[in-house]
């Protein structure tokens, strides 16, 4: 409902070209029509020139213009990890995002690179979770240890930050050529850092079996440290360094 306020004093509708309009390019594919992936364009003129939430864009396309626009969004606070997106070309989150048309008067928002796409700008997660799902993301411990309390030093509690933090968007993913032309085999970027993650977990009691997981086929060793990952992580996180750590630790 907030987007009701936003019309009355961001936008405005006349449609008198200048050097206020700016101009939003947006992916589209629909899987139920007979056609080809194309562009929408939506001219917008803002009332005031400043920064606005791509989300917040999105929104009133979707309220405004087309209300058949796809795209997924849950906590617009850049926790869940939904809105993932390419925007202008860095993959990034839309609710973290944010656009100044007095830098430049487009924005073109496309979905994922190299995910399947289910309709417009919202992918086909399925093989990403399945992956997540293949790292066993719990503590395993031996019985002993369920019959009391789990106790973790500072110290131990220290090691899992940078770790923790990752939500699961998908934009280190998808912004790894290696992950683009082995998804099947490698395990990607965002996976790896949660499978460290449970590795160095000083209450998991599973750490072989865990380091022998990533020895076989291709998990681990395609990553050839383009560090692409590094640079679109929305949350500032170092996969490439972690994914150097896991090779250390697949060869104890």
């Amino acid at each position: 409902m907030f987007l009701q306020k936003i019309e009355k004093f961001l936008f405005d509708d006349s449609y008198y070209i200048n050097s206020n309009f700016f101009y939003i390019r947006i992916y589209r594919w629909n899987p139920y029509l007979s056609l080809n992936p194309w562009f929408n364009i939506f001219p917008l003129k803002l009332l005031e020139v400043k920064q606005v939430m791509v989300l917040d864009l999105l929104f009133y396309i979707k309220n405004n213009y087309d209300s058949t626009l796809v795209f997924r969004r849950s906590c617009r606070e850049g926790i869940c990890g939904s809105c993932s997106m390419n925007i202008n070309g860095f993959n990034s989150l839309a609710c973290l995002e944010s656009f100044n048309p007095k830098f430049s008067q487009f924005l073109t928002i496309y979905p994922l690179p190299h995910m399947l796409i289910l309709k417009d700008l919202v992918c086909d997660l399925t093989n990403f979770y399945n992956q997540y799902r293949l790292i066993k993301p719990w503590l395993i411990q031996k019985e002993t240890f369920n019959k009391k309390e789990n106790l973790q030093s500072k110290v131990d509690r220290f090691v899992l930050d940078g770790l923790y933090e990752c939500i699961l968007c998908a934009c280190c993913s998808a912004s790894c050529p290696s992950y683009w032309w082995n998804y099947d085999k490698y395990l990607g970027p965002a996976i790896l850092l949660q499978t460290y993650k449970w590795l160095i977990d000083s209450r998991d009691t599973a750490q072989k079996t865990r380091s022998s997981f990533l020895n076989n086929s291709l998990r681990l060793s395609k990553c050839h440290g383009i560090t692409n990952c590094t640079k679109v992580c929305p949350k500032n996180l170092n996969p490439a360094q972690i994914i150097n750590f896991l090779k250390y630790f697949s060869k104890i």
